[in-house]
């Protein structure tokens, strides 16, 4: 069933041409358009007839931009895929999309209704429905399209992406209605009590992961569903497949995740306040996950993200340090307000300088060249080394429950390699690795973070290749400590000491006018990290968020 398709009828008599216009009212589609196909010409004459002419350039018109948008809307709503592709930059990757929109995805009775143009951008209203065997269900979303003039001959199509189609999908990505490969899960917090993005919006793409990984062995039967099946760019961003319709439930399996339902709804809270903010809360003494919220609810940037994170890096830096016996936290050691190592020239944030002070002052107040300065010390593997062998970061083994970014430290050198040092260059962290690095100082030792327990599976959890002395781990506390008390953390953790430590950073990016602001920081058995993109320093943006949820491990 499913594999014969029906054959639109043909047009007995043409519609009327007027000076090379036809005007086409869709049945059904609530709206009228008008499409410009060059007096009636088929794709091949408009194309020889194209040979030979001067490629257009300039600005596109709205004339342009609403007859390219039209003429692809109408074909893609009629169905007619060949020519809806025609319309756009990339023939080849948007025919089979819109074939298997209808073929695969089993939708039918689309209505697209355009709305008006921002400049070449065509945001667009798509109602249809899912008819899969016997079931049915309405699908309604919003999209967009933007015309670019293609490069051959300059003249407006579709700019091709698959998001057109669907805004949750990537280049790559197919939609698919049938049985669902996955039976779907409930999961559970530490207590018991049903997780729902709908009560944690955060947690829609970790419910997707949960789903994923533990589906078919949770003990639950498949439903069907209209899907977004990821391709292999989208599996390498370690993107989860998507349900868009549920046309019949399955029966889910259970999943008891480590989630705390009070922490989970103050970080929520917390990270709405915020644009682009994420958080992350642990139990340092077991790794067990408590929280993890983004005010963004399309990525996971609490596990999944990529970001530099700035000074807070300076916490696997100076245990570099101190296991080296380079420097201590009471030693003397300038900040100069200016270092030049490789041909680059390192400034301290607002050009500060601590002429004559401790390791441990530069520490609390995150003066940069400080830290730099060690450069010609070290080699260039010294910071990846640490960071995997103490903290367990960058070896891309961690495994949580669902997909993660275990962070990146590449052995780098020259003017990279300083810049690594205080987590700029090519260092790469999300709140759970920052979250992780607090918290093994916090407990001494690495604990891989978890949000299923390894018994749920029989999984190994990664573990480090070796633990830092007691020693070290009491210059790190007491560094950390200081810069709770006194540095740049001091307002945020204010009231929380005397068992606590912390961490600032702000990471500068290309083309933003603020940077990252971070902050990781640990109390009690607790341990915390967050981010808020774009938002300037840590302990303006991010610190409040961390230190109000570490403030209720009471």
């Amino acid at each position: 069933m499913g594999k014969r398709r029906r054959v639109a009828e043909r047009r007995k008599t043409g519609p009327a041409v007027l000076a090379g216009m036809i005007a086409v009212v869709l049945g059904g589609a609530g709206f009228g358009v008008y499409a410009l196909y060059g007096g009636g010409a088929s794709a091949d004459e408009r194309a020889s007839g194209a040979a030979g002419r001067a490629v257009k350039t300039g600005p596109l018109t709205a004339a342009e931009v609403r007859t390219a948008s039209t003429r692809f809307l109408t074909a893609w709503q009629q169905g007619q895929v060949t020519r809806a592709a025609a319309g756009t930059d990339d023939p080849t990757a948007a025919a089979p999309l819109l074939t298997g929109y209808t073929k695969d995805a089993h939708l039918k009775d689309v209505t697209l209704t355009p709305r008006a143009a921002t400049g070449a951008k065509v945001p667009f209203s798509v109602k249809a429905t899912v008819a899969y065997q016997n079931l049915s269900k309405p699908l309604a979303y919003d999209s967009a399209l933007t015309v670019v003039r293609r490069r051959s001959d300059g003249e407006a199509v579709v700019d091709w992406h698959a998001s057109v189609v669907h805004p949750d999908l990537g280049d790559g990505d197919t939609l698919v209605t049938g049985a669902s490969g996955t039976p779907p899960v409930t999961a559970l917090d530490r207590d018991g009590g049903k997780l729902t993005a709908a009560e944690y919006p955060s947690l829609g793409t970790v419910l997707d992961g949960l789903r994923e990984k533990y589906g078919k062995t949770a003990g639950g039967k498949a439903g069907v569903e209209l899907r977004v099946v990821r391709g292999k760019a989208s599996q390498a961003a370690k993107l989860s497949d998507k349900t868009l319709v549920e046309l019949s439930k399955g029966t889910p399996g259970t999943v008891r995740t480590t989630l705390s339902p009070t922490f989970q709804a103050a970080a929520e809270r917390r990270v709405a306040a915020k644009q682009r903010a994420s958080v992350v809360v642990l139990r340092p003494s077991t790794g067990e996950i408590l929280a993890v919220a983004n005010s963004g609810h399309g990525f996971n940037t609490a596990f999944q993200g990529s970001l530099a994170p700035g000074s807070t890096m300076k916490i696997v830096t100076s245990t570099m340090l101190f296991e080296k016996g380079l420097v201590t936290p009471d030693a003397s050691h300038p900040c100069p307000k200016k270092y030049k190592l490789a041909g680059w020239t390192f400034h301290n944030d607002a050009d500060s300088e601590i002429k004559k002070g401790s390791f441990k002052l530069s520490f609390g107040a995150s003066c940069n060249n400080a830290f730099i300065n060690f450069a010609p010390k070290l080699s260039n593997s010294d910071l990846t080394k640490e960071a995997q062998q103490v903290y367990g970061l960058g070896m891309d083994n961690w495994a949580i429950g669902v997909p993660t970014f275990d962070g990146s430290v590449p052995v780098q050198s020259g003017a990279q390699m300083g810049a690594a040092l205080i987590g700029q260059g090519g260092v790469r962290m999300n709140p759970l690795n920052m979250a992780s690095v607090a918290a093994t100082v916090d407990a001494g030792v690495f604990h891989q973070p978890y949000l299923v327990a390894p018994s749920v599976d029989g999984r190994t959890l990664a573990k480090a290749a070796r633990t830092m002395s007691s020693k070290t781990q009491g210059q790190l506390k007491e560094v950390m400590q200081y810069t709770a008390a006194y540095g740049t953390a001091a307002k945020a953790m204010a009231g929380l000491g005397p068992d606590y430590g912390a961490k600032t950073g702000s990471a500068e990016v290309d083309g933003q006018k603020k940077p990252n602001g971070w902050f990781t920081a640990y109390r009690g058995d607790l341990a915390a990290a967050g981010v808020v993109q774009a938002g300037g320093h840590g302990g303006d943006t991010a610190g409040p968020i961390v230190a109000a949820l570490l403030k209720m491990g009471g």
